[in-house]
């Protein structure tokens, strides 16, 4: 048994014609047609009823034309891993993303890497943070974005950029006279949060000590709202409900003169997050991992002015 026959048998399925087969694979009829009676008789079954116009598969040639074709594509995948290993480079990396990174950092981050290193596309999935770990785990993920602090996860970790937190507010707010807020003025206000399972609204409810206290179970929780989103808590914000706080990379312009939000910076020393990459100590592809990072640096986002390693 050869590759080559599975090939065979695995067009004929497809074309349901030995000729269109033959063609789709570019040797002649007569050698494909004797390579898969050589197959057949090796197998001592018959996969492919003969007669007529059109070639059927047999019951049991259709489980091993199944096993074929899963067959074919492990080789395929061997052939990937090796031109990997001769370029690190070449071939698709999948990345997985937090969803309070992903909507910004992404799209700069896809056109950056189609300019730098088109030869490795982006396979991109957002999602929790212990979800994506977990995937990290199992091997689904090659490389993941997200933020600390993390559970323990025993990853090789890179430190990308940090980037401070802004307070965001309707246009009309009186707070919208400031230049900076005070973190523990926000115990005074409706503040819109992210729900369970988001670390931002872990990374805010940390940092900002008073929206902590504000939003503990029994002292004042039923005045909040928990998004699914910072786009809609940022929609809720700019309808009146209240206020919420979001990742700076999040706010293209700080000072847009128009629209119905505004945005100011927290009095020093600003709360802040520290955004990482993470990925398998076993992953033999660094020079993936260094490209990315320098995709990543040139992505310039708004408000992130220190890249790790600095550029």
């Amino acid at each position: 048994m050869t590759l080559t026959e599975l090939k065979y048998i695995v067009a004929v399925a497809r074309a349901k014609h030995f000729g269109h087969a033959a063609e789709a694979c570019f040797v002649a009829q007569p050698t494909l047609s004797v390579a898969i009676k050589k197959l057949e008789d090796e197998l001592g079954v018959v996969l492919f009823e003969r007669g007529g116009a059109e070639i059927s598969v047999t019951p049991l040639g259709a489980q091993i034309i199944a096993q074929a074709e899963r067959v074919l594509e492990q080789t395929a995948a061997i052939k990937e891993l090796a031109k990997q290993n001769k370029d690190p480079l070449a071939g698709p990396l999948r990345l997985g993303v937090i969803y309070t990174i992903g909507p910004y950092l992404l799209p700069p981050l896809v056109r950056a890497m189609i300019d730098q290193v088109p030869q490795m596309p982006l396979l991109l999935q957002e999602n929790f943070t212990v979800k994506l770990l977990e995937l990290l785990r199992q091997g689904e993920l090659d490389v993941a974005i997200m933020a600390l602090p993390l559970p323990e996860h025993g990853m090789a970790v890179q430190t990308l950029y940090d980037e401070d937190f802004v307070v965001a507010m309707p246009r009309h707010h009186p707070w919208a006279a400031r230049k900076q807020i005070a973190a523990q003025d926000l115990k005074s206000e409706t503040m819109l949060l992210l729900g369970n399972g988001h670390c931002f609204r872990d990374q805010v409810l940390e940092v900002c000590p008073e929206m902590a206290r504000f939003s503990s179970p029994g002292n004042g929780m039923q005045r909040t709202f928990e998004g699914s989103s910072l786009e809609t808590i940022r929609h809720m914000v700019a309808s009146g409900i209240g206020l919420t706080v979001l990742p700076r990379a999040s706010v293209p312009d700080m000072n847009a003169a128009d629209g119905m939000l505004a945005y100011r910076p927290f009095e020093d020393p600003a709360p802040s997050r520290r955004v990482v990459m993470l990925w398998r100590k076993s992953f033999t592809r660094k020079a993936a991992i260094d490209a990315l990072c320098a995709a990543i640096a040139s992505c310039k986002l708004p408000g992130v002015g220190t890249y790790y390693p600095e550029d």
